[in-house]
């Protein structure tokens, strides 16, 4: 007892004296690991910003006409503009430097604070917000640059060859021009060239001149899709930091504008956004239950959209994801129960409860059927597992399934009954082993997804841009442009068989008082386990 209670007190003074530090550290890491990102992604992200901050800052420096090294008054030098540009270039540039030390860090695998990361991210928003504000009110002080601006232009030089071959444009001189004054109509050319750009996939340069616009010309009819074109040039570059910058920029605009008529498109692309990094089912699923919760919104937010085949489309290909990942769980504690390393199947039985009752659609409900019933069996609860058999034999009788099911029925003792009316006749083929070996090659998921944004597509040949219309009508978007569903050329909205409607229920009957008494309607709510069903309309509003 004496040992032991000397262990007890040493155990405890090296707590209060060496490991105390440790628990905020634990405390803030676990801060950190709110954002889904990762620590390289997070500060890629940030490296991305602050070098699009820096550029708007030199482009508007050297647009500048004042030259604060001429003033003698140092009062006079601090309102000046240029010194107010530079003092923000310079503190981007310290804080880029801060960025590249924690990138160097989680390349080498050394320690570091995720603080750090949040103080960065911290910083950097409200850097962004004061660059914003500096741009828009030192606008003004660039008309007197136009001459300046003039000849440097006209003596730079086109751009290297490869610059051109790579799509970039090849000279700046053009951003040099449009951003150097600030003149009537200036933004509608701002607009059209950032359009050009991004079609030619100079995405920095798109972003550039589009945020110019934002800075600039704050009472522009452009400035909306100005930051919607933003959000696209992010979407269309598609890498990993980029199109996390497109799910923000696509938020932001909705908080900006959530009644425009795009906000719905605007949705979309959020939703895929995380479509476009979602793994394989037997992956996180982090992407996919995101993807699900934004379709979700989106038909609940917008019940009547031209959209909304796109929408159940998509949802049904993340929630058969969702399915296979659940069901791929419940198979291995099956498995782990099988070879006697689990008591009892009741892991396995509650992820196939799941798949059943969130997953209506799923491709493999037949196969999930039997399983839970299997469990059942297991757990010796006779009478659920007649349920789940009876449900299986109902529903998929064609199935591969329903035999064994029907035997399992008779060796309980319980009625195999006959196939509904709207039971599934032709069950959904799996894939064969090229495709499921092509799958696991790339590595992620066989979903249907746009790569083109909103407003700007890659090849405005095959498919017509929203920004062309935009541009022709001086920054309005006809009413007519979205009208009627516009699915892409390569999405087939055809859906998978699925159950026939539901049978007709009952017609409400009046009672004495001749109110009429609608029955309750048996099964689950039409906007509750399966949301691709449409909502009924409201009482005395016609469908």
């Amino acid at each position: 007892m004496r040992f032991r209670s000397a262990l007890v007190v040493v155990a405890l003074c090296a707590v209060l004296g060496g490991w105390l530090p440790v628990v905020p550290a634990r405390a803030q890491g676990s801060k950190g690991a709110q954002n889904t990102a990762t620590p390289y992604q997070r500060l890629e992200v940030a490296r991305q910003r602050l070098e699009a901050i820096r550029r708007s800052l030199s482009t508007a420096l050297a647009n500048t006409g004042d030259d604060s090294k001429d003033k003698k008054d140092e009062q006079t030098a601090a309102n000046d503009a240029s010194v107010r540009l530079r003092g923000l270039d310079k503190e981007a540039g310290s804080l880029l430097s801060e960025v590249g030390d924690l990138r160097a860090k989680v390349d080498r695998s050394e320690r570091y604070d995720v603080a750090d990361i949040d103080k960065v991210e911290s910083a950097l928003t409200d850097l962004n917000d004061r660059v914003e504000t500096a741009l828009r009110e030192t606008a003004s002080t660039r008309r007197t640059g136009t001459a300046t601006v003039a000849k440097k232009s006209s003596s730079k030089k086109k751009g290297s060859l490869f610059g051109r071959l790579l799509g970039r444009g090849g000279n700046d001189s053009e951003i040099d021009e449009l951003t150097g004054t600030v003149a009537p109509g200036r933004d509608r050319e701002l607009f059209a060239a950032g359009a050009k750009r991004a079609r030619k996939s100079d995405y920095e340069g798109a972003r550039l001149l589009f945020s110019v616009i934002i800075n600039t010309y704050p009472e522009s009819p452009f400035l909306p899709y100005a930051k919607l074109a933003i959000a696209d040039t992010f979407y269309l570059e598609g890498t990993t930091s980029a199109l996390i910058q497109a799910g923000a920029g696509y938020q932001d605009w909705l908080t900006y504008f959530p009644t425009d008529p795009l906000a719905e498109r605007a949705m979309l692309k959020i939703a895929e956004v995380e479509m476009r990094q979602m793994g394989l089912p037997d992956r996180s699923s982090e992407h996919a239950r995101k993807a699900e919760q934004r379709l979700k919104v989106a038909l609940q937010q917008f019940p009547q959209t031209s959209l909304r085949p796109d929408f159940e489309l998509r949802l049904r290909e993340v929630q058969e994801n969702l399915a296979e990942h659940s069901f791929t769980i419940g198979r291995f504690y099956e498995d782990r129960y099988n070879r006697q390393l689990a008591p009892n199947p009741k892991g396995a039985q509650s992820r196939y409860r799941e798949v059943y009752e969130k997953y209506k659609n799923y491709s493999k409900m037949a196969e999930v059927l039997f399983r839970l019933g299997t469990t059942y069996v297991q757990e010796e609860e006779p009478d659920e597992a007649a349920k789940v058999f009876q449900e299986l034999v109902r529903t998929h009788p064609n199935s591969q399934f329903a035999e064994k099911a029907k035997e399992q029925l008779q060796a309980i003792g319980a009625a195999v009954p006959e196939p509904d009316k709207n039971a599934i006749q032709d069950e959904p083929e799996q894939p064969g082993f090229m495709e499921k070996f092509k799958r696991e090659a790339l590595g992620f998921a066989d979903v249907t997804v746009d790569k083109d944004g909103v407003l700007i597509s890659r090849d405005s040949k095959e498919t017509a841009s929203l920004i062309d219309q935009v541009l022709t009508n001086n920054g309005q978007l006809p009413a007519n442009a979205l009208t009627g569903p516009t699915p892409s050329p390569r999405i087939n909205l055809k859906p998978r068989a699925t159950q026939a409607d539901t049978p007709a229920q009952p017609q409400p009957k009046a009672n004495g008082d001749g109110v009429k008494v609608q029955p309750t309607k048996p099964g689950p709510p039409a906007t509750g386990s399966d949301p691709t069903k449409p909502s009924p309309p409201p009482p005395g509003v016609q469908p």
